[in-house]
């Protein structure tokens, strides 16, 4: 006689041996041993991954800056271009909404929730933390984003800065070409005649005074140089050969030492330099 488990059991269902039932067992603790595996196999996986971080250099102007960031997070061009038009980005009123120069040169974190936006975001909120929000931190940034585009050096840094403070308090054109370069969206060490008289606000050989907008986005020590230069009578320099930027207050003096340098880059372009 058939007990009550086996009456309700359907008439076609199959019935599994002894055999059987130990196979099915067996299979079901093998699966949970083989995900208990797979489990600590994916975490180390993840833990493994390699960082990402975006270099943003000092100097760079926020035309890189874009391009690059577009790169690493693999955006279509003139994404984070876009963005930062878009974002309420925390700028000093005096910038008028223009983020050049408040990009401040670091190593940035990338994963996978990093947007244009946030990425931008972080540039900027870190140059404030470094430089202020001030009408005269904006200055500071104008005049060290010329500090950083003139000179290689800490010295030379503070020397440049210096001359630009003496410049400005004698009211002479600054005379940058950094600042033509900066209007002309290129970077060379020749400067025609003809770049010096270019209707712009950014030409500093026919307008006195700092450019509308810093030229490029500066690091911690173009910024130092700028808050704190060294004293000297300078108003004029010229790297005459790399490694030596001569610097002096004789016009004459420096007029010779334009003289070497244009003579050292013909010597350069003969030579195929």
């Amino acid at each position: 006689m058939e007990n009550e488990s086996a009456q309700k059991r359907p008439a076609n269902s199959p019935r599994l041996t002894r055999r059987a039932r130990l196979l099915l067992v067996a299979g079901m603790a093998a699966t949970v041993a083989t995900a208990a595996v797979l489990v600590p196999l994916l975490l180390l996986r993840e833990e493994k991954r390699e960082p990402r971080s975006l270099l943003i250099p000092e100097g760079w102007r926020s035309s890189q800056v874009y391009a690059a960031v577009d790169k690493a997070l693999g955006v279509t061009p003139r994404t984070t271009e876009k963005a930062a038009g878009a974002a309420n980005l925390n700028l000093p009123r005096a910038a008028k909404g223009n983020p050049e120069g408040f990009f401040f040169p670091a190593t940035y974190p990338i994963d996978e929730r990093t947007t244009p936006a946030s990425l931008i975001s972080y540039m900027v909120n870190t140059a404030g933390k470094n430089f202020g929000a001030t009408p005269a931190a904006y200055r500071n940034v104008v005049i060290a984003s010329i500090v950083q585009a003139e000179a290689d050096t800490a010295e030379d840094m503070g020397k440049v800065a210096r001359v630009i403070d003496n410049r400005l308090a004698r009211r002479m054109p600054l005379q940058m070409d950094s600042t033509i370069n900066y209007a002309l969206k290129r970077s060379t060490l020749d400067t025609s005649h003809a770049d010096t008289t270019i209707d712009t606000p950014y030409n500093t050989y026919q307008r006195a005074g700092l450019p509308p907008t810093p030229i490029g986005n500066p690091g911690r020590q173009a910024m130092d140089a700028t808050l704190d230069p060294p004293p000297g009578d300078w108003l004029y320099f010229v790297t005459v050969a790399p490694g030596d930027t001569r610097f002096t207050d004789s016009y004459a003096e420096q007029r010779k030492n334009v003289a070497e340098f244009n003579a050292n880059r013909k010597g350069a372009s003969k030579n195929g330099g």
